[in-house]
Parts: structure tokens; C-alpha cells; sequence
């Protein structure tokens, strides 16, 4: 009989976190299935020139700027001294981030389009400049809400 302690228990607790890991990892990256695209007929009845704000990254010039000064203010100093330039570096870096940020948010020229369905309702689409498109034309209206859009037929 060998002197070594048994360690079975501790290599299986480690393959079992590590399945449940691997399990985790493959479920997170798994996409739900595609929905289908509605799609309707219409003729378009009247487009205006408007403006698209940007808004899905609002904070994230603050956030990595907040970041970057704790990462420099730790090069300053030390103790007592270091943790006040950490602070001072987050709070500058969070305001130069946010200014930084809004300066390039700049609008995107859109339209905004109304088209007469085929079933006689009216759709309001705003979407970003694209094909030319002009009233009187008929066009294909994919997807629903936020995330439709106008085409030519």
C-alpha cells in the first residue's frame, strides 16, 4: 500500500466545476433562433428629412475614462497619496470621457416615412438616409417596431 493520500474527491470536485463551467460557457453562447421577418406592400405617402440621436453607448466614454485615470493615477505616489490620485484620476478620467463621448454622438441624418400599407394602414418609419426613395413609390416595409424598415419594391 503507497504512503500518498488519496485525492479521487479533489479531481472529481475540480472536473465537476469544470463541467459546469464548460456548461455555462456554450449556454451563454448559444443564440436563440432567428424570428421571422414580416414583410408588407406599400406605396410611400410622404417623407420628411429628420435627425437620428444615438443613444446605445450613452455612458461608456465616462466609464473607460473613470477607468484609464484610476489606471494612471496608481502609477503616482504611494499609499495615502496614491489612493487620492486613483480617486482624483477616476473623477477627471470619468469627466474628459463623457465630453469626449458627446462630442463624437453626432446626429444621423434619417427620414421619416410614411407609407399607406397595402391593407390601407399607415406606417411611420424612421431610418437612417439610405436608397433613394420618393412619395408615390412602392416599397416592401420589413420587420415591425423599432427595427423596421423601408425598401423598394
Amino acid at each position: 500500500m503507497s504512503n500518498r493520500p488519496f485525492h479521487a474527491p479533489r479531481s472529481r470536485l475540480r472536473a465537476g466545476v469544470a463541467a459546469a463551467a464548460l456548461s455555462l460557457l456554450l449556454g451563454a453562447c448559444a443564440a436563440p433562433p432567428p424570428q421571422p421577418v414580416e414583410i408588407r406592400r406599400g406605396v410611400i405617402e410622404q417623407i420628411v428629412p429628420t435627425q437620428i440621436t444615438s443613444n446605445h453607448h450613452q455612458g461608456v466614454g465616462a466609464v473607460l475614462g473613470g477607468l484609464t485615470g484610476v489606471g494612471i493615477g496608481s502609477l503616482i505616489g504611494g499609499g495615502t497619496g496614491r489612493d487620492v490620485a486613483m480617486i482624483a484620476g477616476a473623477i477627471g478620467g470619468a469627466l474628459a470621457g463623457n465630453e469626449i463621448q458627446k462630442r463624437e454622438q453626432q446626429p444621423i441624418p434619417a427620414q421619416q416615412i410614411i407609407v399607406r400599407t397595402t391593407s390601407g394602414v399607415l406606417v411611420v418609419v424612421t431610418q437612417p438616409d439610405g436608397p433613394r426613395l420618393y412619395v408615390g413609390q412602392k416599397v416592401y416595409l420589413q420587420g415591425s417596431g423599432e427595427q423596421a424598415r423601408v425598401t423598394p419594391e
